[in-house]
């Protein structure tokens, strides 16, 4: 047997499982990379992946897999460095085991990560919101779950993970009224909820019944929604709410949106950024920063604030058409 085989199963079921305790996701999303990669490395050399080393995936097979993810499979510079990262936690634990493979494992840890542009964050209005929220017929049991989710989610910018897992006993709706749930991180967070987030909870809770330990949002069998459940009926009233919000036509909207929306509205009602870090269950403040830099509105305020004298505050306008078009451009 090959070196390759052992260390990749030690490395899930002793450093990711056992050691780490990484959650499910985080399993999840290394297995499918490295099946790729294995698929790969098959198709390049041949060798089935069960009779393939560790000198097999060396530095030029690991380039060229995550150049066919960008050519071949579109993926996102984002996910071609989350695919490198769990190459390299990978061989990272394979030079421990194995340090005649030293030279090999240090070229493949020395692939550097692409650097990826930073889009502003998208987020809803208060008037999207609004419509969003409208959209399902409060007449049935799925469209007054559903309407719960959304306010739910809205107010508390769960992740959508966090969203699938929550039970009956995480939503506390008595004294200091607050959702529970483990964040990404197998952090423990408590977010508080508004007045009117209670009301819409408590009539799903008492309407939903069922024991402590239940899914807060089941499916009509009493199974927790999945994530692809929750992204298709989130599709499902954006389009029905575009017909009277034309704005989110050309939106894409999808659960984090739906988290960035939280945060903006949290920032516009003048919540510090750590505050809003906490909240979010963020790890490092600078994740936060990217609501800073959404939010036009503060930087015109701040514009405004730093107006020179005799200067009539305000947007330049082009008094000529030619510099309205370069203007445009």
């Amino acid at each position: 047997m090959t070196a390759l085989a052992p260390t990749l199963q030690a490395f899930f079921t002793d450093r990711l499982i056992n050691q780490r305790q990484v959650s499910p996701r985080t399993v999840t999303a290394y297995r499918d990379t490295l099946r790729l990669l294995l698929v790969f490395a098959q198709q390049r050399t041949g060798t089935p992946p069960s009779r393939l080393d560790l000198a097999d995936l060396d530095a030029t097979l690991v380039t060229g897999f995550l150049r066919h993810l960008e050519r071949n499979r579109s993926n996102s510079v984002r996910t071609r460095n989350a695919r490198l990262a769990a190459i390299h936690s990978l061989f990272r634990f394979a030079a421990l085991r194995h340090p005649e493979h030293a030279d090999s494992i240090a070229r493949v840890l020395d692939i550097p990560a692409k650097r990826q542009d930073r889009p502003l964050i998208n987020y809803l209005t208060p008037d999207e919101v609004n419509a969003l929220l409208a959209a399902p017929d409060q007449s049935t049991w799925i469209g007054r779950r559903d309407q719960a989710l959304l306010v739910l989610d809205v107010q508390t910018g769960l992740r959508v993970s966090e969203l699938t897992a929550l039970t009956i006993s995480d939503i506390h709706l008595t004294d200091g009224p607050h959702v529970q749930c483990f964040g990404k991180g197998r952090k423990q967070r408590a977010t508080p909820l508004t007045s009117h987030t209670v009301t819409v909870l408590h009539a799903w809770i008492r309407e939903r019944s069922g024991t402590p330990a239940d899914p807060a949002f089941p499916t009509r069998q009493g199974r927790p929604l999945s994530v692809d459940a929750i992204q298709w009926l989130l599709a499902k009233y954006v389009s029905a709410a575009a017909s009277r919000c034309p704005s989110l036509t050309d939106k894409r909207v999808s659960p984090h949106v739906l988290r960035h929306t939280c945060a903006m509205n949290l920032l516009r009602g003048g919540v510090d950024i750590a505050t809003i870090a906490l909240w979010l269950g963020h790890a490092d403040i600078r994740a936060t920063q990217a609501y800073l830099h959404a939010d036009l509105a503060m930087k015109e305020r701040a514009l405004t604030r730093t107006t020179p004298p005799n200067v009539v505050p305000g947007r330049f306008k082009p008094t000529d058409t030619l510099l309205e078009f370069l203007e445009q451009l």
